[in-house]
């Protein structure tokens, strides 16, 4: 059985209420409440006193300690080595900086792959650099019908001009998980880099770098319960090759060079205590080992409450749910509109009457949302499972859309 009540105490954000109501977190896949021990090592490496690198006093050898240790969980986290983990910003800011130094590679001739599913971070830090190289942009397109996306024409897309393929590994926006070991091996099969964005991913599944055969491969720790960072990992004989932008004394060996100028070095000190969060709802003789059993637990619970809020949904006339067909696996994450509703005050309605929050927009996965002629009508409503969700949740937040449904017909009348 999941440890529910176990796992809400370790967030305090559980206990906010708003309008005298207990607040209910459906906004997860913009960013997660952050777990108790987060806070209190991000709370404690400012308190004992931060410094910058490189200096012979404590302060300083213990920042570069927690930039190692951090190093050694996100490694953990996605199965690779320490040095192939570099941080920044977001991973929309890594994205960029990876993209610029990979185009001094690219020349006239030579294509990029991206898709129409994904967040536009991971489509245009890519685009943006091969337009500056004069390099041709194709697209995965998507299926508006099934919401994956359409592999069919793959290997005249994906040729031997082809130099990045970069693809989501599930959608922010609608939950679909793609078939990334179908483009992975299309992409290694001609030669060309695979680059991964897992930040939808990472919240809710296991990710196996190597096993998913990503060269580079991009998360968040604000998704996984953790601070505001972004996480680049990166294979090491491309990490080494990469020529990125950088001060001319700053660091040239990896990882380091790619992060440029001081770091978040509290967020970094916070890193750790977050990935052993997620470890220690699993079993086993190593971190991995934990975080691997941990994501099992974690998977099956949030998917057991996607599936009881898509069919309590799928009952409401109102409601078009936006998913992907039973048999494609999916993040508990669930796009819905309600008949003649404005997404926006839908989900002001929910706060302010229930307290539930949860976002509206296209969350920039701005094509595909083009494509379903959504972003003229406001976009979706979207509902992301943590596991710090109930089902009680489940059965407020089903109260609580019926009850705008009814408001909204006594207004129309």
């Amino acid at each position: 059985m999941f440890p529910i009540e176990e796992v809400r105490r370790q967030f305090p954000a559980m206990a906010r209420k708003y309008n005298g109501k207990q607040a209910i977190y459906l906004d997860g896949p913009g960013g997660s409440q952050v777990a108790m021990p987060v806070i209190e090592a991000m709370v404690s490496y400012m308190s004992d006193g931060g410094a910058n690198l490189h200096g012979e006093f404590p302060t300083s050898k213990e920042t570069e300690q927690h930039i190692e240790n951090a190093r050694r969980a996100a490694a953990d986290l996605v199965g690779a080595k320490t040095n192939e983990v570099a941080f920044g910003q977001n991973s929309t800011s890594l994205m960029f900086a990876v993209s610029r130094a990979l185009k001094k590679t690219w020349t006239s001739g030579d294509n990029i792959v991206v898709s129409e599913i994904d967040h536009r971070s991971n489509v245009d830090s890519w685009a943006t650099a091969a337009d500056d190289a004069g390099v041709e942009i194709r697209f995965i397109p998507v299926d508006p019908e099934t919401l994956t996306l359409d592999l069919s024409n793959l290997n005249r897309l994906i040729n031997e001009n082809t130099k990045l393929v970069s693809v989501t590994l599930a959608s922010n926006a609608v939950g679909t998980i793609t078939d990334i070991e179908t483009i992975s091996k299309r992409a290694h099969e001609v030669g060309a880099m695979l680059a991964v964005d897992a930040v939808h991913a990472v919240p809710h599944f296991r990710v196996n770098r190597d096993q998913i055969g990503a060269d580079l491969l991009f998360c968040s720790a604000y998704k996984f319960f953790g601070p505001h960072l972004g996480i680049a990992v990166i294979k090491e004989e491309v990490f080494e090759k990469l020529s990125v932008y950088k001060l001319q004394p700053a660091p040239t060996y990896i990882p380091d060079k790619l992060e440029t100028g001081t770091q978040n070095h509290e967020a970094i000190a916070a890193l750790e205590a977050g990935i052993n969060f997620i470890a220690s709802l699993g079993m086993g003789a190593t971190r991995r080992g934990k975080i691997e059993s941990a994501y099992a637990r974690m998977e099956e619970y949030e998917n057991k409450l996607a599936r009881k809020l898509r069919a309590a949904l799928k009952n409401i006339p109102e409601v078009t749910l936006y998913q992907a067909p039973e048999s494609v696996a999916k993040t508990p994450t669930i796009a819905f509109t309600i008949n003649g509703a404005n997404p926006v005050e839908v989900c002001s309605w929910l706060a302010e009457n229930y307290a539930i929050f949860i976002a509206s927009g296209d969350f920039y996965a701005s094509t595909l949302a083009e494509k379903l002629a959504i972003k003229e009508t406001g976009g979706w409503i979207r509902a992301g499972f943590a596991p710090y969700n109930t089902e009680e949740e489940i059965e407020l937040v089903t109260e609580a859309i019926k009850a705008y449904i009814k408001s909204l017909k006594v207004v129309n009348k």
